[in-house]
């Protein structure tokens, strides 16, 4: 695979993707530390260096500056590329990547119930707890990811619990190894 500036990458690029409260996070993270690659938290890389236009206030959230973000992240994967080393991504979307960046997209489901739990744990309001679990029963993410990738690197995994969270991290070690060999 071919990295941002036309040379060979040694390391693949996952995006963890999912609605808010899947484990994203989480899984990225372990993810990182299994494989070997670079954890960015797309979340904090937008509020760290404040990739926004403003605030929506009907939404409760920022407004992306895609572009700002995207510049940023261009500028990462080029320096991980440098140093030999893959990305694992995570963010709630998907679309506003280029398709060229990732060789595994990995879609975070929950089960609606565990997802309203998480949600409220995390203090949200019962507007956006609420248009989150739509956009989960409506699978907005992973129809985004099937019409923004090849299908073929775009996989839907569960993730109710810390057991189906250690599989797909060991599933995506098992995958990344294969990457390796099959590119080096």
């Amino acid at each position: 695979m071919s990295d941002v500036d036309g040379t060979e990458r040694k390391r693949p690029n996952i995006l963890v993707t999912g609605t808010p409260g899947v484990g994203k996070t989480a899984t990225a993270s372990l993810i990182a530390e299994t494989v070997g690659l670079r954890h960015v938290n797309v979340g904090e890389l937008i509020a760290q260096h404040k990739c926004y236009e403003g605030y929506d206030d009907a939404l409760d959230t920022h407004v992306l500056d895609e572009d700002k973000l995207l510049d940023l992240m261009e500028g990462i994967f080029q320096e991980c590329a440098d140093e030999g080393m893959g990305i694992v991504a995570d963010y709630h979307s998907c679309e506003l990547f280029p398709e060229r960046w990732f060789d595994l997209i990995l879609v975070l489901r929950a089960k609606t119930d565990v997802l309203f739990d998480r949600l409220t744990e995390r203090g949200y309001g019962e507007k956006k707890r609420s248009e989150n679990l739509e956009a989960e029963i409506m699978q907005v993410v992973l129809d985004e990811a099937k019409e923004s990738y090849d299908v073929e690197i775009v996989h839907e995994v569960t993730s109710n619990t810390v057991e189906e969270m250690e599989s797909n991290v060991e599933r995506c070690r098992l995958w990344a190894e294969q990457w390796i060999a099959n590119n080096s």
